[in-house]
């Protein structure tokens, strides 16, 4: 496996047509950090994401490991860097264990096939998102909550040090998306992978990365610690609507969007 690495961001910026999507944005990951990007639908979350995956044009210098992505082949971008998308490609006919086995590629040669020890890799992989029953399942037979678990294990078999994630956990339900984000969380800090992760619900960005990047219009907001982002007034200004942040009893923070409303009285 490939060590803990910085992922680095000098002044990237992407644009659709004469819109910017993400403007000059400059920050750093350290090794085995998590970070949780944030924001409105339109942010720049995704398309910050898909620039650092050099799946979208963009200018700035995008650098893992002090190597700048931009010349690197394809094949050692892939050894650096795993990339779940929201909306993966997903053969239909291809099995669960095969799918996984498409995140071995980087480190397969080029004429090569994958080995016991990649099926292994795969195998465990799938056993801790709790899909080894599934590992012989086409992709057509499962569900959406199942299918992108097996997304996540294909970025988790590509061994790469830099995770990004783009809403993870979108379509599992509640158990669900926190065994997930527990799995990420404990296979990082048994690796050291350093994870930049675009994230919806804010409660559990607060509750898994180490610093939250708020992004509006394609420009950081705010940049910090947990405690340091969520703030009730920032949070309602670019999100559109009220909120409370409230600390609960074991020192984790929630976030609740409020009626903008006055409840009417009681029927019946």
């Amino acid at each position: 496996m490939t060590a803990a690495a910085t992922l680095l961001l000098d002044r990237i910026s992407v644009r659709y047509g004469r819109s910017f999507a993400v403007r000059e944005v400059s920050e750093s990951v350290a090794p085995g950090e998590w970070v949780g990007l944030i924001g409105p639908n339109g942010a720049g979350k995704s398309s910050l994401l898909r620039a650092i995956a050099h799946l979208v044009a963009h200018d700035g210098v995008v650098s893992v490991a002090g190597e700048p992505t931009a010349r690197l082949s394809r094949r050692r971008r892939a050894q650096l860097v795993a990339y779940v998308p929201q909306q993966p490609e997903l053969p239909a006919g291809m099995t669960a264990l095969d799918y996984a086995l498409l995140g071995r590629t980087p480190h397969i040669g080029y004429f090569g096939v994958e080995s016991d020890a990649d099926r292994t890799v795969c195998l465990d992989v799938l056993d801790r998102l709790d899909l080894a029953a599934l590992a012989h399942r086409t992709l057509s037979t499962l569900s959406g909550g199942e299918l992108q678990r097996v997304v996540l294990a294909r970025a988790l078999a590509q061994d790469a040090p830099v995770l990004l994630l783009d809403e993870p956990t979108s379509a599992l339900d509640l158990g669900r998306r926190v065994d997930a984000l527990e799995l990420v969380d404990e296979l990082r800090r048994e690796r050291g992978l350093t994870v930049l992760s675009a994230m919806h619900d804010l409660t559990l960005a607060a509750q898994f990365a180490d610093r939250l990047i708020l992004l509006s219009g394609g420009s950081i907001i705010a940049a910090g610690a947990p405690a340091e982002v969520l703030d009730e007034d920032v949070l309602g200004t670019c999100f559109g609507g009220r909120v409370r942040v409230i600390v609960d009893e074991d020192g984790d923070l929630l976030v609740v969007p409020q009626r903008t409303r006055a409840r009417s009285g009681k029927v019946g």
